[in-house]
């Protein structure tokens, strides 16, 4: 089959033609129909998040069809829609049994640990495939996968209540399902700051306050549209610490920062009056969990997570075009997720 796999840190990746894997028999093989280009695979060519196992298929943005199941799969059948959660997981450890797989110790994640969904087929334990509706196209299947989930768990670590405002720092794929995620959640006022004309042009479109970093102290400016309160909720997806600090100083009493983008620099904080005095929150967010995803489904599946075809670009399984797209995510790019559909 074809595929496109990290053979060297810092260089572009590479077409290759390799052995369709082999199914367990507690595993299912899933024809790749649409893989989302995230942010972390230009971390990942880059080195910027490590990687030992090389050459590898990058890609944990996956929706397809069940090609082949294991012996032992009973829920799933050749021809079934799915999309994949790409934490492969023990199932039996302590985090595991309480359902946070992201800190089971021997997890794996798709498209880093073990290859992912650049290419043709993709195997997977059965318990990472789930069900895909038929109104959710392949191409949103796999983006509700990485950063469309993420956003979700960011909302649920913040404790987001009914009315509660919300700050946004990017609005990228995250930043763009993570405003819809909070308006299906029954928000109140939401304020996206970003730096992208065409991307706050479209914040303003879905109902949020548009806050033109380059403008001026988007602190200033979020705390001039709440009368000087702040926000109860500010959620952090661009990874800088300039921008988390911002989240932060943006909160008003009992305010919840949500960190969610990955950084190496350190941050500074004023305890007394940024936190303690306020009873604020600094909230860590790593991935997402299987438990939020049928809650995400159902949001996209009755249209109130949407991905409208302007915000998405189309590519082909080709290193070419792949490595194109990972120099563009270096930039502010207007479009919100670029997509692989192979084609046939």
């Amino acid at each position: 089959m074809r595929a496109v796999r990290l053979v060297q840190i810092g260089k572009p990746l590479q077409d290759a033609n390799v052995a369709i894997p082999e199914i367990g028999p507690s595993d299912v093989l899933i024809r790749v129909e649409a893989a989302g280009i995230c942010h972390s695979d230009a971390h990942y060519r880059a080195g910027v998040s490590k990687i030992d196992n090389l050459p590898v298929t990058l890609g944990h943005e996956v929706a397809g069809r069940v090609e082949k199941v294991g012996a032992e799969v009973a829920n799933l059948a050749p021809g079934d829609r799915v999309c994949v959660h790409y934490l492969v997981q023990c199932g039996t450890c302590e985090f595991c049994v309480r359902g946070l797989e992201q800190f089971c110790p021997e997890a794996q994640m798709i498209g880093k640990h073990r290859d992912g969904g650049y290419a043709e087929f993709i195997r997977v334990p059965a318990r990472n495939a789930f069900m895909l509706p038929d109104e959710i196209s392949f191409e949103i299947g796999a983006i509700l996968m990485c950063s469309s989930a993420t956003a979700l768990h960011a909302l649920n670590k913040a404790r987001l209540k009914s009315g509660e405002s919300v700050a946004i720092f990017g609005f990228g794929g995250l930043g763009f399902s993570a405003l819809q995620l909070a308006q299906a959640l029954e928000c109140g006022q939401t304020y996206v700051v970003e730096v992208n004309r065409a991307k706050l042009q479209s914040a303003a479109k879905l109902g949020a306050v548009a806050i033109n970093a380059k403008a001026s102290d988007p602190v200033e400016q979020v705390k001039d549209a709440t009368a000087g309160k702040g926000v109860d909720v500010s959620l952090e997806l661009i990874g800088s610490a300039k921008t988390m600090r911002q989240a932060v100083e943006c909160l008003g009493p009992l305010g919840r920062a949500a960190l969610v983008g990955l950084t190496k620099e350190s941050m500074s904080i004023f305890p007394y009056t940024e936190l303690i005095n306020k009873e604020a929150e600094i909230v860590g967010v790593s991935d997402h969990l299987a438990s939020e995803f049928p809650t995400l489904l159902e949001f996209a599946r009755s249209g109130k997570l949407r991905f409208p075809s302007e915000v998405l670009r189309v590519v082909d399984l080709d290193a070419g075009e792949i490595n194109a797209t990972l120099d563009a995510l270096q930039h502010s790019i207007d479009h919100v997720r670029t997509v692989i559909v192979p084609k046939q």
